[in-house]
């Protein structure tokens, strides 16, 4: 049998656990509980990553100080795009410790690292208080979040799916809608500060508040998992293999090597699948960096544009992800995927041949609503490409590994393309070699491993 052959096989094989976890007891825990105890976690990781983002000019004034304002830019962005070397890690450490321990243990500690993360950043001295300490301790609060957000997305995901096996692409869609309620709180957080504050108020201390508000947040969301329970799919799964250990057999592989030694085939289409989406996520965080520095646009537009991304993310993903249960993900990620490859670049050029408030906030609507369409069904799609044993851990590390190739490091990308290249349509060009990617995947995905 050829390797092809071999990966079709151990797909179906596959195929047939996850359906025995759907045929599985579904769960009586409310389905808003279990939507607020997993999303908020997800909104936290997000929002921090946006604020970053949004405030990353001021940052690099403060923080990495330079005489050249690009190359102080530039050293800020590094740094938000080093920090995501930790995310693969926190897969691998939290995504097995989701499948050994349970779910619910690693959503409670990796919204605690968040919320620790957060709060350095919200309290660390500036670099002309303590000097190199200053850019350092930024730099580790990052990768902190990093190792924390590397675990998140693939328990979270795997509690909302386990819990209400029958409705994959509607419970995990919420996952990504937080996404947008983060970009719109983020957002409103932006535009509010930078139109109200003079920018000596805003350097000395308004840039803090949104870091302060997002660590607020991390105990509430600590307390709402405490109290949710453990997904029935997992808890068939343990005990099964406490059974097998009482009898002296084999109790299980280690669910890393397990995805990589016979699953890799389904981790190279979960992290071709995500390129698309995640590129444009952070290109939309770069949004009012953009704005300001490649169309001329005050601080504050930057901002209210992309408060329009986030409102129809937030809105429009769940009724995508309900759809995506009717009549399947990927019919639905390719038509999305075709029209952002075909019009993501005269997007671009009409908002920089008329930049305004009004153009940008057009493409934005747009690019938002191809995103949602696109990204709603993912995470159902990556959950069905894995068995629960090993659930957590394929998510987490497919999710991680394609956010952290193509998604972290697009802000410092785009931004270098464009100081190197002096074309500001770079960011156009980048997104559609991502939309080549993933819809290459994605066909590979439908005709070789029956995927949906």
């Amino acid at each position: 049998m050829n390797s092809s052959a071999a990966a079709a096989g151990a797909d179906r094989a596959d195929g047939a656990d996850d359906a025995h976890v759907k045929a599985g007891a579904r769960s009586d825990v409310p389905v808003y509980k279990l939507i607020v105890a997993t999303s908020i976690g997800n909104a936290l990781e997000w929002y921090d990553l946006i604020v970053y983002g949004y405030f990353a000019v001021t940052i690099s004034k403060l923080f990495f100080p330079a005489h050249d304002e690009t190359v102080s830019l530039l050293m800020a962005l590094g740094t938000f795009a080093l920090s995501y070397l930790a995310r693969p890690l926190g897969a691998f450490v939290l995504g097995a410790y989701a499948d050994r321990r349970g779910r619910r243990a690693s959503l409670m500690l990796s919204i605690a690292m968040m919320t620790v993360g957060t709060g350095i950043i919200a309290f660390m001295p500036t670099y002309a208080v303590i000097g190199v300490w200053a850019p350092i301790g930024i730099f580790l609060s990052r990768l902190m979040q990093g190792f924390s957000a590397g675990g998140e997305f693939g328990s979270s995901t795997a509690f909302l799916v386990e819990h209400v096996p029958n409705r994959p692409g509607f419970m995990s869609s919420w996952q990504f809608a937080s996404q947008g309620a983060s970009t719109l709180l983020a957002s409103a957080f932006g535009a509010v500060l930078t139109g109200a504050l003079t920018q000596p108020q805003l350097e000395s201390w308004g840039w803090r508040i949104p870091f302060l508000f997002g660590m607020l947040v991390g105990p509430i969301g600590l307390h709402i998992r405490k109290y949710v329970d453990e997904t029935p799919a997992f808890a068939n799964d343990a005990a099964r293999k406490k059974a097998a250990s009482a009898e002296g057999g084999d109790a299980g592989k280690s669910p890393v090597w397990e995805v990589l030694s016979t699953q890799k085939s389904r981790l190279l289409v979960s992290i071709g699948a995500l390129i698309l989406t995640t590129t444009a996520n952070y290109m939309i965080l770069y949004m009012p960096t953009y704005a300001t520095k490649q169309l001329g646009l005050p601080p504050a537009q930057g901002f209210i544009a992309t408060l329009v991304t986030g409102f129809v993310i937030m809105t429009l993903t769940p009724f995508v992800g309900h759809w995506s249960d009717k009549v399947g993900r990927i019919r639905i990620m390719l038509v999305a995927g075709v029209l952002f490859l075909c019009t993501v670049y005269p997007a671009f050029a009409f908002m920089n041949a008329h930049a305004s408030l009004a153009t940008m906030m057009v493409v934005m609507l747009w690019v938002g609503t191809l995103k949602a369409v696109y990204f709603a069904p993912i995470p159902a799609l990556m959950s069905s490409l894995f068995p629960t044993r090993t659930r957590a851990t394929g998510m987490a590390v497919g999710y991680n590994l394609g956010t952290t190739i193509f998604g972290g490091f697009t802000p410092l990308a785009v931004a270098w393309l464009i100081a190197a290249t002096g074309n500001k349509l770079a960011p156009a060009l980048y997104l559609m070699v991502g939309a080549v990617i993933s819809l290459t995947t994605l066909l590979i995905a439908r005709t070789r491993m029956g995927a949906r």
